[in-house]
């Protein structure tokens, strides 16, 4: 019997309004035994096995982060209470990325999209102030009542004239999270060191581009002899990892880069124009490299042609699957071949990208990894981009506010410092359409 956690609670702690003061969370936690009481009622779970978990319950002494990632790697629902402080929060955005990594892995191994998390109001939030990951969320909060959609389930707690209100909510809410349950089934996971896991929630709410580039052979220039398994009609259909994932790797990159609040785009390399060496970039990009493509000459030559000027802000990830017998067995002449092709991009940059060029062995590995890379591309990218700060409102003297940065260094939500030699404009990123799922 399946006696896994049925929910997560996922809050942002409220700080005391001074010492000695009442703890504003003891609603949450009231929340959270109304929740566990009503999950027990419509289950069959025994006596003395966790209904729900909330991180006020660890004990003392126990490894705090290792106890969240174990929890967050085994239970059925995510139970977020969203309200602007929790979106603030580093901590809530990395229980967020942890639990939606399992769903990604659910449905890359499955080819079945995985809904489990269930968002709850615990004040009201206007849509345009969520991030992407919660704002992409199809649910219906009107279906927990008229009176939880305007005040929340805070308002609902705290004021006694909405206690039926605040009874309907929780129930409907605990039904919901059963159901959720009994009918995903979300895979368990391995537990996400929590300590360095990236926040769902980006930096900034601004849009935050990230552009993936497939170069991958397809069905119609496979070299003689390889086999056709995992590749499709175009590059982004390359499924490295097969059969251990049903997914094209592409589709599971795009939403691995989706929940870390990026707007992804994905387009195949050989379909490319390979950009101006002389102008600055529109976008950080990251080119998934299957070695087989290398056998192709033409396809090399413009691997070669790429690496020959240098691009920070593009980071190369090289799947490889060591299960697959003929890529085993042709993988120190590959690796060579593509040491030889690209030599700048194999041997700089962070120690993360270095380790994602030199081969990723599976798609759990290429989950752990890719954030890094991500946050690699998106620095780079920020450092070379040009962006041009607005100019002083007429009569500003030279002691007036300075102007706020537009364009790449404001949609990052950075606070770096931007040279005069990085002024300019900088010209709309290129959006390609990805039309497969």
């Amino acid at each position: 019997m399946d006696h896994r956690p049925y929910f997560f609670l996922s809050y942002a702690h409220t700080p005391r309004y001074g010492a000695g003061g009442p703890d504003p969370d003891m609603w949450v936690e009231r929340l959270f035994r109304d929740l566990c009481g009503h999950v027990m009622a419509m289950t069959d779970l025994p006596a003395g096995a966790p209904a729900g978990f909330m991180d006020r319950e660890i004990r003392s002494g126990e490894g705090w982060s290792e106890r969240l990632g174990e929890v967050l790697a085994n239970c059925r629902v995510f139970v977020p209470l969203f309200s602007p402080r929790y979106f603030a929060s580093e901590m809530c955005g990395k229980e967020w990325y942890a639990f939606a990594q399992r769903a990604i892995y659910h449905q890359a191994k499955s080819n079945r999209p995985a809904e489990a998390i269930v968002p709850a109001l615990w004040v009201p939030m206007p849509p345009d102030q969520l991030p992407g990951p919660a704002e992409r969320l199809q649910f219906n909060h009107q279906a927990f009542g008229d009176r939880y959609v305007t005040d929340g389930l805070y308002g609902l707690i705290k004021l006694r004239i909405f206690a039926e209100e605040y009874e309907a909510a929780v129930y409907e809410l605990a039904k919901r999270i059963v159901a959720v349950a009994d009918t995903t089934r979300v895979t368990p996971g391995s537990p996400v060191d929590y300590r360095h896991a990236p926040s769902a929630f980006g930096k900034s709410a601004g849009p935050r581009p990230m552009h993936l580039t497939i170069a991958a052979p397809t069905h119609h220039d496979l070299p003689d002899g390889r086999a056709p398994d995992y590749y499709g009609k175009q590059s982004q259909e390359w499924n490295p990892y097969h059969p251990d994932s049903a997914r094209p790797l592409a589709y599971v990159a795009r939403d691995l880069v989706s929940s870390l609040d990026y707007q992804p785009t994905i387009s195949s390399f050989d379909h490319e124009t390979l950009p101006d060496p002389g102008l600055p970039p529109t976008r950080p990009e990251i080119l998934v490299v299957d070695r087989w493509a290398l056998v192709d000459d033409r396809r090399c030559a413009r691997l070669a042609a790429f690496d020959a000027h240098p691009r920070p802000w593009a980071t190369v990830v090289v799947p490889w699957n060591r299960d697959d017998p003929q890529s085993r067995h042709s993988e120190a002449e590959l690796a060579e071949r593509l040491e030889r092709t690209m030599p700048h991009q194999m041997n700089h940059g962070r120690p993360a990208c270095r380790a994602a060029a030199r081969g990723v062995f599976s798609i759990e590995a290429f989950g752990q990894i890719l954030p890094q890379v991500v946050e690699a591309s998106a620095q780079e990218y920020l450092r070379h981009a040009e962006v041009y700060p607005p100019a002083p409102p007429p009569g500003a003297g030279s002691r007036g506010e300075r102007p706020r940065l537009r364009g790449p260094m404001a949609d990052y939500g950075t606070t770096q410092y931007v040279p005069d030699t990085l002024r300019g404009t900088a010209p709309d990123a290129e959006d390609t359409d990805d039309s497969q799922s």
